[in-house]
């Protein structure tokens, strides 16, 4: 059986996207979309931190916040320690993500 080329362009054209979602598949099947685990580190709670402080400190320090706003850095602090406001206690204990 022989099939017949009508417009060599057209068909150049249709291969050549065809190779090229078969290959971004491809790639894609080997991506994982999966959370990676975080790693914490226990922090203690000392005269005269704030959730500001602490975490203006970790996005100094910490490449985990690093680039990431100040605030966002606090409410994400209070989320996975599950704080109902921003009052701290001195020597308690928080968990601050560290890679």
């Amino acid at each position: 059986m022989k099939i017949k080329i009508v417009n060599k362009k057209k068909f150049i054209r249709s291969l050549v996207i065809l190779i090229g979602l078969i290959l971004l598949i491809l790639l894609g099947i080997n991506r994982t979309y999966s959370k990676t685990e975080i790693a914490y580190r226990e922090d203690y709670i000392i005269k005269g931190d704030t959730l500001w402080s602490i975490a203006e400190r970790e996005v100094n320090t910490n490449q985990y916040y690093k680039n990431k706003d100040i605030r966002d850095v606090m409410y994400e602090i209070k989320e996975i320690n599950q704080l109902q406001n921003g009052n701290l206690e001195i020597g308690q204990k928080i968990l601050i993500p560290n890679i």
